[in-house]
């Protein structure tokens, strides 16, 4: 295993256990927050292209898979409307970056600022990093929150429980979802940047990691669900 497969598992841990501690912490409004943190950072970490596991693949995958374990969080123990404002946190947080982070480029950087050259050519590339992830982020999130709560109705009314089946609602909406924003966000953000090999081997390791990072979710759900005292129907 090399260095970049070790950083990306030891990611996938430190991130959804943040998830965990922030909810901890401070409940619904400590996944507010780190939902609108990790939808502007996954906007720039996806600019760097890595190998790892043998597939070529940006950054940002897990960052950007963290935000549908809290909305998967907040609909499993807050409820739709809850899941839904999550989301809507998440694109106003980052119209407001997008805002923020242009008007920077129209400084006229001093002569002994060295970082500049570098945050100008960052920084160029937002725009459309951040639409695109704000275009597809509005899509897919509230597709996975309407299918979480679909198939809780379905199989609350099969089991006659609001406990059960948590981790075939978890999963399949996740999957489902990420499948959509695997596709949309790539196609996008990169259609012109690379080259249609090396786009279709982006999406489709995109895909792969959301598969590992959507099993690997579950248990942080139902972790969550446990330190929650009630848990609210679909």
């Amino acid at each position: 295993m090399g260095i970049n497969e070790l950083l990306l598992l030891i990611s996938v841990l430190l991130i959804y256990g943040s998830v965990i501690l922030f909810y901890r912490l401070f409940g619904n409004a400590g996944l507010y927050c780190l939902n609108a943190v990790v939808t502007i950072t996954a906007n720039i970490e996806v600019l760097l292209l890595v190998v790892a596991f043998g597939l070529e693949q940006t950054l940002g995958n897990v960052l950007f898979a963290s935000t549908f374990l809290i909305t998967d969080i907040l609909s499993e123990t807050a409820g739709k409307k809850a899941a839904r404002r999550g989301v809507y946190i998440g694109i106003a947080a980052s119209l407001f970056f997008l805002v923020i982070s242009q008007t920077w480029m129209w400084y006229q950087p001093s002569v002994n600022s060295a970082l500049s050259p570098a945050l100008q050519e960052v920084f160029s590339h937002t725009p459309r990093m951040v639409l695109a992830g704000i275009s597809v982020y509005i899509v897919v999130q509230l597709l996975d929150v309407q299918l979480y709560h679909v198939i809780w109705s379905l199989t609350e009314r099969f089991s006659n429980s609001k406990k059960g089946f948590l981790w075939l609602r978890n999963n399949v909406a996740t999957l489902i979802s990420q499948l959509m924003n695997s596709i949309l966000f790539n196609l996008a953000a990169f259609w012109g940047t690379y080259d249609l090999q090396t786009l279709i081997s982006i999406i489709s390791s995109t895909y792969l990691i959301y598969i590992f990072t959507t099993l690997l979710d579950t248990p942080f759900v139902y972790l969550a669900r446990k330190l929650c005292k009630d848990v609210i129907s679909a």
